[in-house]
């Protein structure tokens, strides 16, 4: 198993990149989000995924490791190849796909060339609790409207509740329905608490 190649970029494009290590020229396939991070190197180091089947051996090359661990959980989803998550990658940063799973937003998932409603429900029941189970990046839920968040704490503040239990219910309560408005946040908040 590689961990990493190091080198200097013989050949970049958006779908592969050559990494020359001592003459030996390693062609790994990337995603859109590593070829932007390589952009104006000559440098780069990748963390390796292999692909080894009966007609094929690839690798495949992330700027980050959490990147490449979010590839492996989507290949091991039933439907998801290899193809299909370096598109997956390509189309949504790793935060907003990890968002996306996490916050059970199918549409967003959708959105991704070749990923219908069926395969996008079945990458989220597939990864919901794999992916709940590692560190969250705050980033996840800044998409998600923070005066929603800010107008429901507000009142559940005003209310009584300690505003750290607050902030808990509510994120509970987005990463569910990330749509869900104000009051109906608020009232569902109250159930919980």
């Amino acid at each position: 198993m590689y961990e990493y190649i190091s080198g200097k970029i013989a050949e970049a494009s958006p779908a592969h990149v050559v990494i020359d290590v001592n003459g030996i020229g390693y062609m790994l396939n990337i995603s859109l989000n590593t070829f932007s991070r390589l952009e104006g190197k000559t440098q780069a180091q990748l963390f390796v995924h292999e692909n080894i089947r009966e007609d094929a051996f690839q690798l495949y090359g992330f700027a980050e490791a959490s990147e490449r661990e979010l590839f492996r959980h989507l290949v091991s989803v039933s439907g998801i190849g290899s193809n299909t998550a370096r598109m997956m990658l390509s189309s949504l940063s790793p935060e907003e796909l990890r968002g996306a799973i996490l916050t059970g937003n199918v549409n967003q998932i959708k959105s991704v060339k070749g990923i219908g409603a069926k395969t996008a429900q079945r990458v989220i029941i597939d990864l919901k609790d794999k992916l709940s189970k590692e560190p969250l990046d705050p980033k996840i839920f800044a998409e998600q409207d923070n005066t929603i968040r800010d107008e429901a704490l507000s009142a559940l503040v005003m209310l009584g509740f300690v505003k750290a239990s607050a902030q808990k219910a509510i994120n509970k309560i987005l990463s569910q329905s990330p749509d869900a408005k104000v009051e109906e946040v608020i009232k569902q908040a109250l159930k919980i608490m």
